[in-house]
């Protein structure tokens, strides 16, 4: 790997790129950080080409053949409109409480889920699909339908770091209120810890499945909870409901871990069972995993 390569694999950790106060500077380092990281990875064949154009496919029209590209290039590309967008995507991210939880030197989950929706946005907007931002915890505090523009990108940012969390969780709720509101099938992208009755949020994930959307889901989890590796008398304070409980950590982390490792395979399974790409990260993971993921669900789309 080149330095130039190793610098910007520096910007992929989270705990570097938070260091940039601007969001729409962190979404275009992560993207072009993974961009240059694409290029030596082990995903061979895998491209994103910022252009208005695509590969001709039978059946479309010749009138609208790109002849200059031909002439250079002896291949022939189809013009592609400002209206003639790739793909529709709804980004849905979690504001609750417990998303602003973190331990140690890490970020929080909110601030890893916002900087990676500012990210997957850029990336969007640099293919010129459409992009569109909801923030929910307990309701819907703002829904952003999917727009294609630089533009619109400064709305989406600006709302990103707006962002007030709420008391409370409600992600069944809110996943089927944007799931009525969706009219075209499109992509669906979920930034969630999934702090909720879980049996309810795998209902209104299927919802949007019933209505022939894709879908990706991203739990986000502090390292901490997974592990639970407190190492002295500890008191825990549930960050939505203030409920409190004094524990010696040592003595329940087994019973822990096995619980936490049950509920997120329990989401994984289900989202499996129903063609639901699912994503277990933890607000150390560099940002190229889901940036390959979402990639990589694009690609099967397109």
């Amino acid at each position: 790997m080149s330095s130039t390569q190793q610098e910007y694999k520096t910007l992929l950790n989270p705990a570097i790129i938070s260091k940039i106060n601007s969001l729409e500077l962190r979404a275009r380092f992560v993207v072009e950080g993974f961009m240059v990281g694409l290029h030596k990875s082990p995903y061979h064949g895998f491209s994103v080409e910022f252009t208005q154009h695509r590969p001709y496919m039978q059946g479309d029209s010749l009138r609208n053949v790109d002849w200059k590209v031909y002439g250079k290039t002896e291949r022939y590309f189809i013009k592609q409109y400002e209206e003639e967008t790739n793909l529709k995507s709804y980004i849905l991210l979690d504001t609750s409480k417990s998303m602003q939880f973190k331990s140690g030197s890490n970020i929080s989950k909110l601030e890893y889920a916002s900087t990676l929706a500012a990210a997957l946005s850029y990336l969007m907007m640099k293919q010129q699909d459409a992009f569109g931002l909801t923030l929910y915890s307990d309701h819907i505090t703002k829904y952003l339908p999917p727009k294609a523009s630089r533009q619109y990108l400064q709305q989406v940012l600006l709302n990103l770091v707006s962002i007030k969390s709420s008391d409370r969780t409600n992600t069944a709720e809110c996943l089927n209120l944007v799931a009525d509101k969706i009219k075209r099938r499109g992509l669906v992208i979920i930034l969630s810890d999934f702090f909720d009755d879980i049996d309810s949020v795998i209902s209104a994930l299927k919802h949007f499945r019933h209505q022939k959307n894709e879908i990706i889901v991203f739990q986000i989890l502090d390292p901490v909870e997974r592990s639970f590796a407190f190492g002295k008398d500890a008191v825990f304070e549930d960050m939505e409901s203030a409920e409190r409980i004094t524990t010696q950590p040592y003595q329940i982390q087994k019973a822990y871990k096995l619980a936490m490792e049950e509920f997120t395979a329990k989401i994984k399974r289900e989202c499996l069972n129903s063609n639901i790409d699912y994503n277990l990260l933890d607000t150390s993971t560099d940002f190229d995993k889901s940036l390959m993921s979402y990639i990589q669900k694009r690609k099967k789309l397109y």
